[in-house]
């Protein structure tokens, strides 16, 4: 069951991008007809149009409808506000630091003793 769920969902997500090559198909298909009857520019072969404008003029359009619909698939889209924080003013409060003690680190430097065996230089060759 769950494979036939997503066999679904993968073919309605990627079935809009197969409308442009079914365009291309039709195209490829009766490209004879579209240049004797639907192109525009069949009065002049010298050109070469070949039915390429009638073509562009398809993808454009299909194009824009695309468009149409996802701009009224935004504007029509809910907006659910997942957090939301209420808007209040804000108070600042004065911090008082209070003076710690002193370490000892004078101390401790005082009386480390380094090893002297990491101090040696390395041999001259």
């Amino acid at each position: 069951m769950r494979s036939f769920i997503v066999y679904i969902w993968l073919f309605t997500t990627i079935l809009p991008t197969f409308s442009q090559w079914g365009t291309m198909a039709y195209y490829q298909i009766n490209k004879a007809y579209i240049t004797r009857v639907l192109c525009e520019n069949r009065d002049k072969p010298q050109l070469n149009c070949n039915g390429k404008c009638y073509l562009a003029r398809k993808l454009k359009a299909q194009q824009e409808k695309e468009d149409q619909q996802t701009a009224q698939l935004v504007q029509n889209m809910p907006v659910f506000q997942l957090f939301a924080s209420p808007l209040t003013a804000f108070e600042f409060l004065q911090v008082h630091f209070l003076k710690a003690h002193q370490p000892l680190f004078p101390y401790h430097l005082a009386t480390y003793q380094a090893p002297l065996s990491i101090l040696v230089p390395p041999p001259c060759v």
